[in-house]
């Protein structure tokens, strides 16, 4: 692998007076929950050495014909039923995923149908678990551009389909999830304040899905192969993620015009409680200034932050007026920050 380069992270400041805000949430995962002495049944692994080394106790787990589109429906509904948005009315579905349902359609237009957006464009963001921020990044440019009034950006993801479950260092974290967002202009003056993206290719093999693309089609040598299960190298993505989250997290909240203590939480994508930790630490924040969930839902991938950012509101961690921070990083290798202040 080619060392990592240190990027310029592209940043935005946005203007009151066209801001968008995020004005309804909502979540889904499946019923089935997969807890760590379940698999210890098949892999080489116990409870105590998965809560050490991620931090996680249990996962939810898709059932076999239950894909993203299925698992994100219900949590885009939730969202539109908060927002007290019509389907009918939404003018654009981002659909936040690493796994849709098939290369083409995109999941964002299966769920379209489903829901009876019939007026609304539609697309599918792929930068695997930076997905959601990055597509929060692209409606709130929208909605400020005046290309769209409201906007659905649904994470959902199925990994599990995707992993070796015979390899205890990725089985182990990956669970399914859906998260959904709707967003729309700002009333009050709250809404998206600044945003951060980056990325660096150099690093794309630390995490990667080698077959099922233009490159190594999935053919019967592929699959035997192995080629068609998530390869990741933990060790690198752990270094580089705690050198970009905290720096995007910095220069979003710089771009805000704020500092550090005028953060309420962040809401960090939920990949490794040791990550979420060694970035608190290299920020010289408290961990309670993270929002951490992974304990009980394991890595969502794309749906992880939008799952904590619902979970966070349902327990009082955040209230309108409050300045937050959504961080993200992924395979690519891409890593996505905003800040916002939360109210509609």
């Amino acid at each position: 692998m080619r060392e990592p380069k240190t990027l310029t992270m592209a940043t935005a400041q946005r203007p009151a007076a066209t801001r968008a805000a995020i004005v309804g949430l909502g979540m889904y995962v499946p019923s089935r929950v997969l807890t760590n002495d379940d698999l210890a049944k098949i892999v080489d692994t116990t409870d105590e050495w998965i809560v050490q080394r991620t931090g996680i106790r249990t996962r939810h787990i898709a059932e076999p014909d239950q894909a993203a589109s299925d698992l994100g429906v219900p949590a885009a509904l939730a969202a539109l039923r908060e927002a007290d948005v019509a389907p009918a009315d939404l003018d654009l579905i981002i659909g936040a995923t690493t796994t849709p349902d098939m290369i083409f359609p995109a999941m964002a237009c299966l769920i379209q149908d489903r829901i009876g957006a019939r007026r609304a464009g539609a697309f599918d963001l792929l930068a695997a678990c930076s997905s959601f921020v990055y597509g929060v990044i692209s409606a709130a440019d929208m909605i400020e551009s005046g290309v769209a009034e409201h906007v659905l950006v649904v994470g959902s993801d199925v990994l599990t389909k995707l992993v070796d479950w015979k390899d205890r260092t990725t089985c182990v974290l990956i669970g399914d999830g859906a998260g959904a967002a709707v967003l729309g202009p700002s009333r009050n003056g709250a809404g998206i304040l600044s945003s951060v993206v980056g990325s660096d290719g150099a690093a794309g093999d630390i995490l990667k899905l080698p077959a099922g693309g233009s490159r190594i089609p999935m053919t019967e040598q592929a699959i035997a192969a192995g080629l068609h299960r998530a390869r990741m190298d933990g060790q690198a993505v752990f270094k580089l993620a705690v050198r970009v989250v905290p720096d995007a997290i910095r220069q979003a909240v710089e771009r805000a015009g704020l500092t550090l203590d005028d953060i309420a939480v962040i809401v960090p994508h939920q990949a490794n409680q040791r990550i979420l930790e060694a970035v608190a630490k290299a920020m010289n924040l408290p961990i309670k200034r993270f929002i951490s969930t992974i304990e009980a839902y394991g890595n969502t991938s794309a749906a992880s932050v939008p799952i904590s950012l619902w979970e966070a509101r349902r327990a009082g961690r955040i209230r309108d007026g409050d300045h937050i921070v959504l961080v993200a990083f992924g395979g690519g290798f891409t890593w996505a920050a905003c800040v916002l202040t939360w109210g509609r």
